[in-house]
């Protein structure tokens, strides 16, 4: 019995571990978004050719940003070749009439470390993954479930690396972006549950019974916050092209250059507002003080959310508040689903008792 509740310790902790590592790479990615970083190394995975980035431009030849625009665009008609047999002939088509596939990135010493550290955040990433998924081989017969989670998490990581590879490639394109945004939140929902699961015993904090539309509130929740935080990776984008074409500068000026994607994605936040102040009121109902604790955590989440959201639309987008914006709303995207799972488990462990006795 201490073996089992030694490995069940174990995992929990890599599991914790890895879901913050998670969490961080994002607020980092955010850094690297905010201050026009993501080309700072043109190949991948290694930088500049070298695994350590060169700290001057003499370092480099005197050719290499044709060299590297030019291993971009034979790496590029590899994978438009490979999209168009797969039958996807438009995606294959967007990344050369893309005006960002021949963009010649300079060298910038600052933006190419911060790139750089970018990436060894994902390395260790990958190793915090990989240490889960040994862990998770303990629960293998007793609840595999957590095993093929754990595998599940460890092959996405790789996916993930691999669409690295093509953001920087296709230089940022737009659908490249918002792809890897998209799927770092599945690794996140995918851990999550994996860490609950093997806890859903301790998941005692609800006793009263949970209204199936509570449920449907609580999916509602997760499924707005995903698609708001999709419509805000096409709002960086287009504040990336306007940022580039001002020049890093008037930052005043960007708000009212980006269209419709920024209204439509403000708009939309008081749809998630109103459905999660509504859900929160319903979780109240519950009436447990420790479960609270999670839907304060909504409202905080929300709250803070749409303060920053307000800032950054009014006051310019400072660079600092941009990454904040979208760890918050991947935040909230987590704990929401937690919740789904606390509130699930902790129905289904009571009615395993009630059919007990």
């Amino acid at each position: 019995m201490s073996n089992e509740s030694f490995s069940s310790k174990r995992f929990r902790n890599i599991g914790v571990i890895t879901i913050a590592s998670v969490y961080f790479l994002i607020l980092v990615g955010g850094v690297v978004r905010s201050t026009g970083s993501g080309m700072g190394c043109p190949d991948w995975p290694k930088c500049f050719g070298t695994w350590i980035p060169p700290t001057n431009s003499n370092q480099l030849p005197d050719d290499y940003l044709s060299v590297y625009k030019n291993k971009r665009i034979e790496k590029n008609q590899k994978l438009a070749n490979y999209l168009k047999t797969l039958g996807f002939n438009q995606l294959a088509s967007d990344i050369f009439s893309h005006s960002s596939q021949y963009i010649e990135t300079e060298f910038n010493v600052t933006k190419t470390w911060i790139e750089y550290l970018n990436r060894l955040v994902g390395v260790l990433i990958g190793i915090f993954i990989f240490f889960t998924l040994v862990f998770s081989l303990s629960y293998l017969k007793k609840d595999p479930v957590i095993f093929y989670l754990a595998f599940i998490s460890f092959i996405l990581v790789g996916i993930q690396g691999w669409l690295g590879s093509l953001v920087v490639s296709t230089n940022l394109l737009p659908i490249m972006v918002t792809v890897h945004m998209a799927l770092a939140l599945v690794l996140v929902a995918l851990l999550i549950y994996a860490v609950a699961r093997s806890q859903k015993d301790q998941f005692k904090l609800i006793t009263q019974p949970i209204a199936t539309k509570t449920y449907v509130l609580i999916i509602l929740a997760i499924a707005l916050s995903f698609v708001q935080i999709l419509l805000g990776t096409q709002v960086r984008e287009m504040v990336d092209i306007i940022a580039s074409e001002f020049g890093y500068n008037n930052r005043g000026q960007w708000i009212s250059n980006i269209g419709s994607s920024f209204y439509i994605h403000r708009s939309f936040s008081a749809v998630v507002f109103i459905v999660n102040v509504y859900l929160c009121w319903q979780l109240y109902a519950l009436n447990d003080k420790r479960f609270n604790k999670l839907v304060n955590g909504i409202l905080v989440f929300v709250g803070l959310e749409i303060l920053v959201g307000v800032i950054l639309a009014y006051f310019a987008i400072p660079a600092v508040l941009q990454p904040v914006h979208l760890v918050l709303a991947t935040l909230l995207f987590g704990l929401q689903f937690f919740v789904f799972i606390v509130c699930y488990y902790a129905t289904h462990i009571r009615v395993l008792k009630l059919a007990v006795r």
